[in-house]
């Protein structure tokens, strides 16, 4: 995508002695076995500032990475599919208070558990309001993760599959409907399963494999030729690795994408590229125009990075432990829009940025952010799970400490 030697910081904004700090921390990093490798790529006023590989592509293999090697991105897929959900809005084909049930009807009747400490059976009571695409889009559906914390719930959760790689969409619609809702709709931000039920509810509204959405209406048309679902084994070959871990001699489990498999996960499913992630950020950072026409509306851009939570909502109690500084709370002066977190005050969060910036983040260690305020892009691409929250606050710290004044 890039010409080597394109780089331009100066002309971006950046001083480049202050943005060489990051290049030091990461090499140290990496040579103290931190982190097994790194990509950055920092874009300014349309200006590429940086686009830089460290370390290991794998290191046990002693393969150095390099700056167009693939990610998994897990969660960062879940902004992808929510442009996906307000492509369709656009179109007319759903409207966001519109009820799940009206397009999924398993949803329909599904109980709200009363999770009460100590009590050894689940008792339930009836939805007070349906469930709308705007509560899935922002995480207050009533739908959780069975990955973290523990109650009766997210025990249902684990036990019926719902994460299993070997079943459809839509198997997974049926799995997830038969569980008891975690809270009532509307009431709580709880990180959830809600963008896999999106990635379901763009099968059933487009006609068309979740996976060939994205290709036909946003990968072809913004040239992101090396993000998907499935991987020949040409590309997964540049996959980055995690490291080995040296108290348990594993490494962390990873998807194989060189197999089809049926569930095609629209919360954190795809694999990408630093440069083609990059398109989708310019696309968003655009307001949703792109070199091929607009994907979205700028209204509708505005719309999902604008601040969907109610002052009264409520917080799962394992999102200041997942999250900390990112989490999307009124302490950390930070909201969630439709699919992404937003910053809404100044002051108030220990991590640099500006109001009206929006990120999110892969469990499995990349990360991205756009300021429209500084007209900035910066992603970083890693495959180390332990550290991903340092790594987030590392490059917000060494990104923005290197803005010329």
């Amino acid at each position: 995508m890039f010409a080597s030697g394109e780089e331009n910081p100066q002309a971006a904004g950046f001083d480049p002695c202050r943005l060489a700090r990051l290049d030091d921390v990461l090499t140290a990093d990496v040579e103290a076995c931190k982190i097994p490798g790194a990509v950055v790529l920092i874009e300014r006023n349309g200006v590429l500032a940086h686009w830089k590989a460290f370390g290991y592509r794998d290191r046990e293999a002693n393969v150095s990475m390099e700056p167009n090697d693939l990610f998994r991105i897990a969660s960062m897929t879940k902004p992808i599919t929510s442009v996906a959900v307000m492509m369709l809005a656009e179109r007319g084909r759903l409207l966001l208070p519109e009820a799940v049930g009206a397009i999924l009807p398993q949803f329909v009747s599904t109980p709200v558990a009363i999770e009460s400490p100590g009590e050894p059976t689940l008792r339930t009571e009836q939805q007070a309001r349906p469930m709308t695409i705007q509560d899935l889009l922002r995480h207050t559906a009533g739908l959780t993760y069975g990955l973290f914390g523990a109650s009766h719930v997210k025990t249902a959760y684990n036990q019926a599959g719902v994460f299993d790689l070997r079943i459809t969409n839509a198997e997974m619609v049926d799995r997830l409907a038969a569980i008891p809702l975690a809270h009532q709709p509307g009431r709580v931000w709880d990180y959830s399963m809600a963008t896999d039920v999106l990635g379901r509810i763009v099968e059933v509204v487009s006609g068309k494999t979740l996976s060939d959405f994205f290709r036909t209406e946003i990968f072809d048309p913004l040239g992101m030729t090396e993000t998907g679902f499935l991987a020949s084994r040409e590309l997964a070959a540049r996959m980055a690795q995690p490291q080995v871990n040296q108290q348990t001699s594993q490494r962390f489990p990873m998807t194989d994408h060189t197999i089809e498999w049926p569930w095609q996960s629209g919360g954190v499913g795809l694999y990408s590229t630093a440069s083609d992630y990059l398109k989708f950020c310019r696309m968003l950072l655009a307001q949703g125009a792109s070199p091929a026409g607009p994907l979205l509306g700028a209204d509708t851009v505005r719309l999902m990075t604008a601040d969907h939570l109610p002052a009264e909502i409520a917080y799962d109690p394992v999102t200041p432990v997942l999250f900390e500084a990112e989490a999307p709370t009124r302490e950390m002066g930070q909201s969630f829009g439709l699919g992404f977190a937003v910053r809404t005050h100044a002051g108030m969060n220990p991590l640099p940025g500006s109001v009206g910036d929006y990120y999110w983040a892969g469990a499995l260690g990349t990360y991205f952010w756009i300021d429209p305020a500084e007209k900035l892009i910066a992603i970083f691409m890693s495959q180390a799970p332990g550290q991903r929250l340092h790594y987030r606050y590392l490059m917000r710290q060494l990104v923005y400490q290197a803005l010329a004044s």
